[in-house]
């Protein structure tokens, strides 16, 4: 067993770790860092793989975006975490044959002869640049996958920014065209009322008490 042997099953034995510690923390923002910890893992495979694209990626955009604006939102909302385990029993069936599925899936991937017949690792010259090799996989081959991907995520995209923006009944909102043409009478209006107090005391005679 060689040294990069060693570290793949170290990387992968951090993201199977934290992969399951995101959904067994108690603690929302603990279970943000652990998936934080699991991005690394995976950043550190594929530069094994001679994926250094592909690693940097992960790294600035999940890890340095996307997960830094999901700690925000978490630590922002106060959640009620009693209330959110509710139910929590009910959905384990289907959370069962969900990973049974997945785990299916990667037996039969790994366990198929391109995969486990052996094959060495390519090894590319000093010179050779994975980022180009992708984009033209990308820009060549699966071309419509690409692009279906994209109209994907524009199509959700356009989708959350019309239910976020949407004109609702209960909501209040101010119209700045009326409030500029508004007159001086709309804004105050004098009322002239009498003014007429009423008073009833008695004093007692004997106590020298009002009431």
């Amino acid at each position: 067993m060689n040294f990069e042997t060693v570290v793949f099953y170290v990387f992968a034995a951090l993201t199977v770790f934290a992969a399951l510690r995101v959904i067994t923390a108690r603690n929302p923002v603990h279970a943000a860092l652990f998936l934080v910890l699991a991005f690394f893992s995976m950043a550190g495979i594929w530069i094994l793989l001679e994926a250094e694209f592909l690693a940097i990626t992960l790294v600035l955009v999940y890890v340095g975006a996307v997960m830094v604006l999901f700690l925000f939102v978490v630590m922002m909302l106060d959640i009620n975490l009693v209330r959110m385990r509710e139910g929590l029993w009910r959905w384990v069936p289907f959370g069962a044959v969900l990973a049974g599925l997945l785990v299916f899936e990667m037996v039969w991937v790994l366990g198929s002869s391109d995969v486990s017949g052996g094959k060495a690792a390519v090894r590319h010259a000093a010179d050779y640049s994975n980022t180009k090799e992708l984009g033209r996989l990308i820009y060549t081959e699966y071309v419509y996958p690409f692009e279906i991907a994209a109209a994907i995520l524009l199509v959700a995209m356009v989708a959350a920014i019309a239910l976020t923006s949407r004109r609702r009944k209960d909501a209040k909102s101010q119209v700045i065209p009326d409030q500029i043409a508004v007159s001086k009478a709309d804004r105050l209006r004098l009322i002239k009322m009498p003014a007429e107090k009423h008073t009833r005391e008695k004093l007692d005679s004997t106590t020298g008490v009002a009431r």
